[in-house]
Protein backbone atom coordinates (compact mmCIF):
# COMPACT_ATOMS: atom_id res chain seq x y z
CA UNK A 1 0.00 0.00 0.00
CA UNK A 2 1.40 3.29 -1.07
CA UNK A 3 1.30 6.09 1.11
CA UNK A 4 -1.30 8.73 1.08
CA UNK A 5 0.80 11.73 0.47
CA UNK A 6 1.94 9.67 -2.89
CA UNK A 7 -1.71 8.70 -3.78
CA UNK A 8 -2.55 12.63 -3.24
CA UNK A 9 -0.07 13.56 -5.42
CA UNK A 10 -0.73 10.77 -7.97
CA UNK A 11 -4.16 11.96 -8.41
CA UNK A 12 -3.92 15.19 -8.72
CA UNK A 13 -1.56 14.67 -11.43
CA UNK A 14 -3.99 11.96 -13.00
CA UNK A 15 -6.29 15.19 -13.14
CA UNK A 16 -4.56 17.72 -14.64
CA UNK A 17 -3.34 14.83 -17.45
CA UNK A 18 -6.95 13.99 -18.08
CA UNK A 19 -8.26 17.52 -18.14
CA UNK A 20 -5.52 18.43 -20.63
CA UNK A 21 -6.08 15.26 -22.66
CA UNK A 22 -10.25 16.25 -22.72
CA UNK A 23 -8.58 19.59 -23.76
CA UNK A 24 -6.35 19.54 -26.48
CA UNK A 25 -6.08 15.90 -27.64
CA UNK A 26 -10.03 14.30 -27.51
CA UNK A 27 -12.00 15.69 -30.78
CA UNK A 28 -15.23 14.61 -29.59
CA UNK A 29 -17.49 17.46 -29.48
CA UNK A 30 -19.21 16.33 -26.22
CA UNK A 31 -16.70 16.71 -24.02
CA UNK A 32 -16.92 20.10 -25.44
CA UNK A 33 -18.16 21.90 -21.89
CA UNK A 34 -16.55 18.95 -19.70
CA UNK A 35 -14.59 20.07 -16.22
CA UNK A 36 -12.38 17.68 -14.27
CA UNK A 37 -13.02 18.90 -10.94
CA UNK A 38 -11.10 15.80 -8.76
CA UNK A 39 -9.53 12.56 -8.81
CA UNK A 40 -9.18 9.84 -6.41
CA UNK A 41 -6.90 6.68 -6.27
CA UNK A 42 -7.45 3.16 -4.08
CA UNK A 43 -4.69 2.58 -1.68
CA UNK A 44 -2.65 -0.09 -4.07
CA UNK A 45 -3.09 3.20 -6.73
CA UNK A 46 -4.66 0.74 -8.53
CA UNK A 47 -7.94 2.43 -9.41
CA UNK A 48 -8.71 6.08 -10.16
CA UNK A 49 -12.08 7.75 -9.67
CA UNK A 50 -12.10 11.35 -12.22
CA UNK A 51 -14.76 13.29 -11.04
CA UNK A 52 -16.32 15.60 -13.80
CA UNK A 53 -18.96 18.34 -14.11
CA UNK A 54 -20.84 19.12 -17.55
CA UNK A 55 -21.99 22.90 -18.01
CA UNK A 56 -24.43 23.97 -20.67
CA UNK A 57 -24.18 25.65 -23.45
CA UNK A 58 -25.70 28.81 -22.15
CA UNK A 59 -26.54 29.43 -18.75
CA UNK A 60 -30.13 28.16 -19.22
CA UNK A 61 -29.26 25.52 -21.40
CA UNK A 62 -29.31 21.85 -19.38
CA UNK A 63 -26.27 20.24 -19.70
CA UNK A 64 -25.89 16.87 -21.50
CA UNK A 65 -24.81 14.57 -18.70
CA UNK A 66 -25.78 11.30 -20.73
CA UNK A 67 -23.63 13.04 -23.71
CA UNK A 68 -20.60 13.54 -21.65
CA UNK A 69 -20.79 10.09 -19.61
CA UNK A 70 -20.74 8.30 -23.06
CA UNK A 71 -18.02 10.03 -24.79
CA UNK A 72 -15.69 9.50 -21.93
CA UNK A 73 -16.61 6.25 -21.83
CA UNK A 74 -16.02 6.08 -25.33
CA UNK A 75 -12.14 7.40 -24.94
CA UNK A 76 -11.27 5.99 -21.30
CA UNK A 77 -8.53 3.51 -23.38
CA UNK A 78 -6.97 6.71 -24.90
CA UNK A 79 -7.29 8.68 -21.34
CA UNK A 80 -5.57 6.44 -19.84
CA UNK A 81 -2.90 5.42 -21.88
CA UNK A 82 -2.34 9.12 -21.67
CA UNK A 83 -2.05 8.90 -17.74
CA UNK A 84 0.59 5.96 -17.69
CA UNK A 85 2.64 8.37 -20.26
CA UNK A 86 2.37 11.04 -18.22
CA UNK A 87 2.86 9.18 -14.78
CA UNK A 88 5.47 7.03 -15.63
CA UNK A 89 4.27 4.79 -12.72
CA UNK A 90 4.91 0.87 -13.03
CA UNK A 91 1.13 -0.27 -13.24
CA UNK A 92 -1.52 2.25 -14.81
CA UNK A 93 -4.34 2.67 -12.78
CA UNK A 94 -7.59 2.02 -14.35
CA UNK A 95 -9.84 4.96 -14.55
CA UNK A 96 -13.87 5.27 -13.53
CA UNK A 97 -15.84 8.12 -14.72
CA UNK A 98 -18.30 9.98 -11.71
CA UNK A 99 -20.26 12.96 -12.90
CA UNK A 100 -19.58 15.32 -9.74
CA UNK A 101 -23.31 16.55 -8.25
CA UNK A 102 -20.94 20.39 -7.09
CA UNK A 103 -23.28 22.69 -9.67
CA UNK A 104 -26.48 21.35 -8.41
CA UNK A 105 -25.00 21.33 -4.48
CA UNK A 106 -23.75 24.96 -4.84
CA UNK A 107 -27.16 25.96 -6.12
CA UNK A 108 -28.96 24.54 -2.98
CA UNK A 109 -26.35 26.35 -1.08
CA UNK A 110 -27.18 29.41 -2.14
CA UNK A 111 -31.31 28.58 -2.02
CA UNK A 112 -30.73 27.98 1.92
CA UNK A 113 -28.86 30.90 2.09
CA UNK A 114 -31.37 33.50 0.30
CA UNK A 115 -33.90 31.79 2.79
CA UNK A 116 -31.62 32.44 5.80
CA UNK A 117 -31.40 36.10 4.11
CA UNK A 118 -35.19 36.54 4.24
CA UNK A 119 -35.40 35.07 7.62
CA UNK A 120 -32.84 37.64 8.91
CA UNK A 121 -34.76 40.73 7.01
CA UNK A 122 -38.27 39.53 8.74
CA UNK A 123 -36.96 39.62 12.42
CA UNK A 124 -35.02 42.90 11.80
CA UNK A 125 -38.15 44.50 10.43
CA UNK A 126 -39.77 42.73 13.47
CA UNK A 127 -37.70 44.26 15.67
CA UNK A 128 -37.42 48.15 14.65
CA UNK A 129 -41.44 47.78 15.83
CA UNK A 130 -40.91 45.90 18.89
CA UNK A 131 -41.77 47.30 22.23
CA UNK A 132 -39.76 46.09 25.61
CA UNK A 133 -42.42 43.62 27.75
CA UNK A 134 -43.32 44.82 31.51
CA UNK A 135 -42.17 48.22 32.82
CA UNK A 136 -40.01 50.83 31.31
CA UNK A 137 -37.64 50.90 34.05
CA UNK A 138 -37.74 46.75 35.62
CA UNK A 139 -35.87 47.67 38.79
CA UNK A 140 -36.91 48.50 42.12
CA UNK A 141 -36.06 52.00 43.27
CA UNK A 142 -34.01 52.03 46.34
CA UNK A 143 -35.95 52.64 49.70
CA UNK A 144 -36.14 55.47 50.82
CA UNK A 145 -36.46 56.81 54.93
CA UNK A 146 -40.10 57.68 53.89
CA UNK A 147 -40.55 54.23 52.74
CA UNK A 148 -39.73 52.59 56.02
CA UNK A 149 -42.71 54.04 58.25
Amino acid sequence: MADKARARRLAKRIAQIVASAIEHEIKDPRLGNVTITDARLTGDLRDATVYYTVLGETLDAAPDFAGAAAALESARGVLRTKVGQGTGVRYTPTLAFVADNIPSEARNIDDLLAKAREADAEVARQATAAQPAGEPDPYKPPKSADDED
